[in-house]
């Protein structure tokens, strides 16, 4: 909509900011690619833009309230205030003793040394909502919990004053939230009202659950963002699905860049029913994205997974750099995350690694048949450097159709020796990668072992 980006850190309960936690927000931010017109890094015209920063600004609403009596000081101390929750009058549990206390009264509560909070004076009636995606909704004053805190007594607002300070300061016209803050709707309307503000539009999304219906949590897999990262998810991948989930252009579009989500998204396409977080098609999204990269592209991608892996060195030597640089086609077909392409690519580093002898021994075939196979490999091999894939097929059959043997038989062998596994990136493209002299050193030691195992009569 042509609007600005605004990142504005919300740290007024202090007993829970957590300094990982907000690098978290930089980092995450970074990773998606998502750069701001205003923050605590860049400026701005409206800052500050840390919530323990704009005390002053929190203040002058407070007073303004206090004026207007539309808030009061309240001096329960903490046991007071436990009593009263557990013996709650089915207004939120607070008794408002505070709200029409006689002044003299008061006076010896403000000279007992408790330090007060202050709430809000909640007017009797009632208070429509009209939502950008729910639609009109009409709560009872009576619902609202009675008389909430929006100064505590450390000084720093509640959420509901800090928030409504600033989306006014600021100049905030749409907040766009989850569903668990419609119940503070009607308190934020009636905040910005007391304080004779215009507010914005609210719209809150539809709850993203998993497959069993129930909100998303940990035991369904919800994890920090940064966490798809460490998985080895491409940002690309978690935006375009995160866009999608609860959100629909059409029946038929699924791939979206950020530009076209930027220019195409609209509110009245949001659901209003709850989302659900499919794992597989964020899989799917993934496994897209992956394969839609060039060669250096996922080279760079996937190299942080192949160092932290220890495939590598960090930083790579220029002959490392060159065959993961090679090995990117043989795997982009085959990789569904990041994190998969250390293990897909060991064994051109490493050789093929243990192995199950058996897994030398195609179907049907035994320790002896699968040792033939492989001796006929080792005269061949030396015969195909320098051939392409095509020459190299074409000389495995030939070789095949003069010793009566099956092409698979062959070729099954070989690829566990080289590679360690029956399934694994293209054999051929793999062996002029590790070089013909590697991969006979690979046949030659399979070799050894079938000898071994046959002598202990396996």
């Amino acid at each position: 909509t042509g609007g600005t980006f605004v990142l504005r850190i919300e740290d007024t309960d202090q007993e829970r900011f957590d300094e990982r936690s907000l690098q978290d927000i930089y980092d995450t931010f970074e990773w998606l690619g998502f750069h701001w017109d205003e923050g605590p890094d860049v400026g701005g015209d409206y800052g500050p833009y840390v919530q323990t920063a704009r005390r002053d600004l929190y203040n002058d609403a407070m007073h303004r309230l206090l004026g207007s009596g539309d808030a009061y000081y309240a001096y329960d101390t903490a046991e007071e205030l436990k009593a009263q929750r557990e013996d709650s009058d089915g207004k939120g549990g607070y008794d408002r003793k505070f709200r029409d206390m006689p002044p003299d009264e008061l006076a010896r509560y403000r000279e007992s040394g408790v330090k007060p909070v202050v709430r809000f004076r909640v007017p009797d009636g009632s208070t429509t909502v009209d939502d950008a995606i729910l639609g009109q909704m009409r709560w009872s004053n009576e619902d609202i919990p009675a008389d909430p805190v929006i100064m505590k007594s450390d000084g720093l607002p509640t959420y509901h004053l800090a928030a409504v300070v600033d989306d006014h300061l600021m100049q905030i016209t749409h907040v766009l939230r989850g569903p668990e803050w419609v119940p503070s709707t009607p308190l934020h309307l009636l905040l910005y009202r007391a304080l004779g503000w215009v507010p914005p539009t609210f719209c809150h999304l539809p709850l993203v659950v998993g497959e069993d219906g129930k909100k998303l949590s940990k035991r369904h897999g919800s994890t920090r963002v940064l966490e798809f990262r460490e998985r080895g998810y491409l940002p690309e991948a978690l935006i375009n699905y995160l866009a999608r989930t609860g959100w629909s252009y059409d029946d038929k579009q699924e791939i979206f860049s950020l530009e076209e989500l930027t220019r195409l998204f609209t509110l009245d396409k949001v659901s209003r029913a709850p989302a659900v977080f499919d794992y597989a098609k964020l899989e799917w999204l993934n496994g897209h994205y992956i394969r839609e990269k060039s060669s250096q592209e996922l080279y760079e991608a996937t190299l942080p997974f192949v160092c932290t892996a220890g495939i590598v060195a960090d930083p790579p030597t220029p002959r490392e750099c060159d065959v993961l640089l090679r090995a990117m086609p043989l795997i982009q077909e085959r990789l569904k995350y990041l994190a998969d392409a250390p293990e897909m690519v060991r064994y051109l580093f490493q050789g093929p690694g243990l192995y199950e002898v058996a897994d030398l021994v195609p179907k049907k075939g035994t320790l002896q048949s699968a040792r033939d196979a492989l001796m006929i490999v080792a005269r061949l091999l030396p015969e195909i450097s320098g051939l392409d894939d095509e020459g190299i097929e074409q000389r495995f059959r030939d070789v095949a159709e003069k010793t009566g043997q099956k092409l698979g038989n062959l070729l099954m062998p070989l690829r566990v020796a080289v590679t360690g596994s029956r399934v694994s990136p293209p054999l051929f493209e793999s062996i002029r990668i590790v070089g013909v002299e590697a991969a006979a050193q690979c046949v030659t030691s399979a070799i050894d072992r079938l000898d071994d195992a046959i002598g202990e009569g396996e």
